[in-house]
């Protein structure tokens, strides 16, 4: 297989992400754990998500350019998936919360488990 721009693209980078309430407001700010000049912020989950694809996009491009070393995921026995049940008092106040900031239910639960 040819390693070109949509092959790294199509690979699971690490992406971390944190919410910020400060002086300068609220915001996300994220990362690619694998690609160091991979970091940015956004006002929503999805702007952030938004804003680190085309980021990481722009950071391969740059590196296939100068024939750079490109770093790929290191593949785990870990699919990124599990089946949790929880209280249904619990998943209302999810699912409540995830409405008021208009975001997807799984976002948020992403979101909340990676702080």
């Amino acid at each position: 297989m040819k390693k070109d721009l949509q092959y790294y693209l199509s690979l699971p980078y690490t992406i971390i992400t944190k919410e910020i309430n400060d002086e300068t407001g609220h915001y996300y700010a994220g990362r690619v754990e694998e690609l160091y000049d991979v970091k940015t912020v956004g006002g929503t989950i999805e702007e952030l998500y938004k804003n680190i694809r085309e980021l990481l996009e722009m950071a391969i491009e740059d590196r296939i350019e100068d024939g750079e070393e490109i770093p790929e995921p290191i593949e785990e026995k870990y699919s990124g998936r599990i089946l949790a049940r929880i209280p249904k008092s619990l998943h209302k106040f999810l699912a409540e919360q995830a409405q008021k900031e208009n975001t997807s239910l799984n976002q948020l639960i992403l979101y909340k488990l990676s702080k």
